[in-house]
């Protein structure tokens, strides 16, 4: 099922390629490794998507596909990992991120929290500055922690990645040795 959607996906943007907006780019994201699928190229691009999706604003699918081109792993993948951080998710992971920088960096002056700005979708760029200022009012622990955050979701996800895709073979071979072992004793049988 994922393997079909991840296929779907990779042809979709195959396709994409040829859009008079991605031409100038072509020679970047054209190379066939930002486009495959196999295992070390998959759990690469969740990693580099991970690292993406914490980045704020606009700039997660830049980072996250600077990152797949950087290190050859799977582009459109890296791009939608982003989605993991979104305006329902994004304070829950920096708040997240702030705890995991207070209890790395005690030795700075902890800020209370407060409630972070309404997010209004009519002026998205108004709210986008009033939620950085939120953030920079926080201030060490969370820049400690962010980027702490997202090397640890990044590790988290490859390691995923890496052992579901084991587990996936795994369970594809031993059902494929049952399948022949069931052939063979339905041949057998039949003589």
């Amino acid at each position: 099922m994922a393997r079909r959607w991840a296929k779907l996906l990779v042809r979709k943007f195959e396709a994409m390629q040829h859009s008079r907006w991605l031409r100038p780019f072509t020679r970047y994201i054209g190379h066939p490794a930002l486009w495959s699928l196999n295992r070390r190229s998959v759990a690469l691009a969740v990693a580099a998507g991970m690292i993406g999706g914490l980045i704020p604003g606009p700039f997660q699918m830049l980072t996250a596909g600077g990152l797949a081109m950087l290190l050859r792993c799977n582009f459109p993948i890296a791009l939608v990992v982003t989605l993991y951080s979104n305006p329902i998710t994004i304070v829950p992971l920096y708040l997240l991120a702030y705890k995991l920088g207070t209890s790395v960096s005690p030795a700075h002056k902890v800020q209370p929290l407060t409630a972070p700005p309404d997010f209004d979708w009519l002026h998205l760029w108004d709210s986008t500055v009033a939620l950085a200022h939120w953030a920079l009012n926080l201030g060490t622990p969370l820049f400690v922690g962010v980027p702490l955050l997202a090397l640890l979701l990044a590790l988290v996800g490859y390691a995923v990645t890496r052992l579901g895709w084991s587990l996936h073979l795994r369970l594809e071979w031993r059902s494929r040795k049952q399948a022949r072992r069931l052939r063979e004793l339905s041949r057998t049988d039949s003589r």
